[in-house]
């Protein structure tokens, strides 16, 4: 019997699914079977088919299994060990047809190459995988060198502004002081965003090794990774990543025998969105109250503590070792001109393969949904996807072969972001979307600014009367020009982008606004204060289901006989049409 090697993703969402039951089952059945090497590993991004399995070392090839039963687990390693398929979802396969081997296939990973594949705690899998590597090759290099290798990759900064990070670098480099820091921002808040998360889960090592990097291109000597507390299992994964580190001497003092010192930190975020823009960011681990400052001074010139800083976020950092072990050209064949390389992003809502992909810049929107996550989740047809979280816009239908790249995305009004990308389909109200994104970027104001403070207020007030029946014409007049004020007073970019959801429903789905304002309803039936449920006399028969289900009373009706909702008394709630199997009640 050959050995085999078994791996269980634990990441968050595995851990959620249920992967840790079956890792303690395996463990108990792998001590008395010493040809099992039984090993944790994270996240291939595949999170929809959690809890994974992978299997490899035998004759059928590595093969995943998804959705693994953990009580059915040691069967289908017993089928693998006698040259069988399991009888499971087979969803990756070297040898064989995976049902998702066409997703994987069609990405392109850089940023996440090393995610769902080593131990994110063994320090060895990250060397084995030529980790640390660059790094040597960077310190056999002079800062100007390694600057100029970014430089010329043309890597725009993943945190959603796009800015050349070589040229952020450079400032940096040249700024005058006897200290200086680099930050890597993991502040991740975006909804339906886990970008940050996962890479740091599933891959620390190459986060860190490319913060060296980036100090010693730009002469700092100490760092910080800003990461939220929500994110426990990344704050314990880059805990033993910098312990290791150290211990092998790619931190601390003297690195690789060269002139060169760096001490990395963490510093726990207390989940504030507003820390994810960089001076409030500054001012959180100075241990000041997370709210933004006038720039400039720009962080380059006067950061932390007023010395030279330079920050760049996850996704960022997790770029250069690559850059730097395949060059500047290789990165360049990646992608397009002006946005080379690729774009990790979290799908979520309303698709299929709902997780983490990395996809070339270039590729359109049609094919990150329907080829790359799979198409859509339910029978509904695609009507828009929000892209930069709520910084960022919906972009419509009509506008599905857009290219994503930094520019295509900005002319349709939304931006790349930190890559945060939630699919809609037809059940979706784009005013309640509009709605739920404004409620989030006004709770997270830090009320520095007027305009972002009460502004923001003013418009949400807008949207809440629009979804409740009680809106009028002149209010989107009212929204565009609150809106317009928004972006020119606020201060920081919370303020300036908070606006952004509302203007592109505005722009692509204006019909469903004056549907909620003239005709008092939502077309999607989901603002429930539109919602008029109604029994369809032909087809009730009485059963009196719905009577019973009533939280308030307002269905009346005779045993057999058709009942009648008391429309002054309902409350819209749903319950009825929930309950009813006979389709006998209308929603509209």
């Amino acid at each position: 019997m050959s050995a085999i090697t078994v791996k269980v993703g634990l990441a968050s969402c595995g851990v959620a699914a249920g992967a840790m039951e079956v890792y303690k089952i395996l463990e108990k059945y792998c001590a008395s079977k010493p040809d099992i090497t039984l090993k944790r590993t994270a996240c291939i991004g595949m999170c929809f088919e959690e809890p994974i399995v992978e299997l490899s070392g035998a004759e059928l090839g590595t093969i995943s299994l998804g959705k693994v039963d953990p009580h059915k687990v040691t069967d289908f390693i017993e089928a693998y060990l006698q040259g069988q398929v399991p009888e499971a979802n087979v969803i990756l396969s070297e040898k064989q047809e995976g049902s998702r081997n066409s997703l994987l296939q069609a990405q392109t990973r850089i940023v996440l190459r090393n995610c769902g594949v080593i131990d994110p705690k063994s320090i060895e899998d990250y060397e084995a995988r030529g980790g640390y590597t660059a790094l040597k090759k960077a310190l056999a290099s002079t800062p100007e060198e390694i600057v100029a290798t970014v430089k010329a990759s043309g890597l725009r900064g993943r945190g959603g502004a796009g800015f050349p990070t070589g040229l952020k670098w450079s400032f940096a480099a040249r700024a005058q002081g006897n200290k200086k820091y680099v930050v890597c921002n993991a502040d991740e808040g975006d909804p339906g965003a886990f970008m940050d998360r996962s890479t740091l889960e599933g891959d620390p090592h190459n986060v860190i090794e490319g913060m060296i990097i980036g100090a010693y291109a730009m002469g700092a000597d100490e760092g910080y990774i800003y990461c939220r507390a929500e994110y426990p299992m990344a704050i314990a994964h880059l805990k033993v990543a910098i312990a290791a580190a150290e211990q092998k001497g790619y931190l601390g003092q003297k690195i690789m025998g060269k002139d060169f010192n760096f001490a990395l930190h963490i510093k726990e975020g207390a989940g504030a969105f507003v820390c994810g823009e960089e001076t409030a960011l500054m001012q959180s681990i100075e241990g000041k109250r997370g709210m933004p400052t006038i720039r400039p001074p720009f962080p380059a010139e006067s950061g932390l503590w007023g010395c030279p800083t330079n920050i760049n976020n996850v996704e960022t950092w997790a770029n250069i070792s690559w850059i730097i072990n395949h060059s500047a050209d290789e990165y360049r064949k990646i992608g397009t001109e002006k946005s080379p390389g690729t774009k990790v992003f979290a799908l979520a809502g309303k698709i299929a393969g709902s997780g983490l992909i990395e996809v070339p810049m270039g590729i359109s929107l049609h094919d990150i949904i329907y080829q790359v996550g799979g198409g859509m989740k339910t029978d509904k047809p695609f009507k828009a996807v929000q892209m930069g979280g709520p910084s960022g816009g919906c972009i419509p239908a009509s506008l599905l072969d857009t290219m994503v790249d930094y520019d295509s995305i900005n002319a349709t009004g939304a931006i790349m972001g930190s890559g945060g990308m939630v699919v809609m389909d037809s059940g979706t109200c784009m005013v309640d979307v509009a709605h739920f994104f404004l409620n989030f970027t006004q709770n997270e104001s830090c009320g520095k600014c007027t305009f972002c403070r009460i502004g923001t207020k003013r418009m949400l007030e807008i949207l809440t009367r629009i979804t409740e029946g009680k809106g009028e014409l002149e209010d989107i007049d009212k929204l565009e020009d609150l809106a317009t004020n928004i972006i020119k007073g606020s201060l920081c970019g919370l303020g300036q982008t908070a606006p952004n959801p509302v203007l592109t429903t505005l722009r692509y789905f204006k019909d469903e606004y004056l549907a909620h304002i003239q005709d008092k309803r939502c077309p999607a039936g989901v603002c429930t204060a539109l919602i008029r449920y109604e029994i369809i006399p032909d087809k009730c028969i009485g059963c009196t289901a719905c009577v019973r289900k009533c939280p308030v009373s307002c269905i009346a009706g005779k045993v057999k006989e058709p009942h009648i909702i008391d429309q002054d008394k309902c409350i819209h709630c749903g319950s009825c049409y929930t309950v009813c199997k006979f389709d006998a009640i209308s929603k509209g």
